[in-house]
């Protein structure tokens, strides 16, 4: 799989049958490995390992309700109260993320309600925050630590 512009973690990988496998330490069962699924993995691997997010607080490829049709978002983050915080979408590395791509997170996000977006194809990371008042995201450099969030 390629190199994306996150660290690198140890995952665990199977063949079977000719095909690639990844674990997915939330939802506790190998899944395909896509170029997809690869940025999903190592970006879960980046909340918990390096923004110190709680496993307990994750949730990977939840379906969504979304004007009677069925999506699914690729990661949610939970507050400790159980409330949406951060939603994520992922893309393959070769996917580049567009208008189109920040349309189909801020859709998700009418259902969720999420704080704050995040939209990867594992090289390129964006965040923003959504600003209620103004009714506008606020780009921000990088995703706060689950620490800051919970001294906030």
């Amino acid at each position: 799989m390629i190199k994306l512009n996150l660290p690198t973690y140890s995952l665990k990988i199977k063949n079977k049958e000719n095909k690639l496998y990844i674990f997915d330490i939330i939802r506790k069962r190998f899944m395909v490995l896509t170029p997809e699924e690869w940025v999903r993995q190592n970006f879960v691997h980046y909340l918990l390992l390096e923004k110190k997010y709680p496993k307990s607080l994750l949730a990977v490829e939840k379906q969504i309700l979304l004007n009677n049709t069925k999506k699914r978002f690729d990661i949610l983050l939970f507050d400790g109260e159980g409330n949406p915080d951060i939603i994520v979408e992922c893309k393959a590395p070769k996917i580049k993320i567009t208008q189109e791509t920040f349309d189909q997170i801020a859709r998700y996000n009418l259902e969720v309600s999420a704080n704050i977006l995040v939209v990867t194809n594992g090289l390129e990371h964006y965040y923003c925050k959504l600003d209620t008042q103004n009714k506008k995201y606020i780009f921000l450099k990088d995703l706060p630590e689950y620490t800051k969030i919970m001294k906030n």
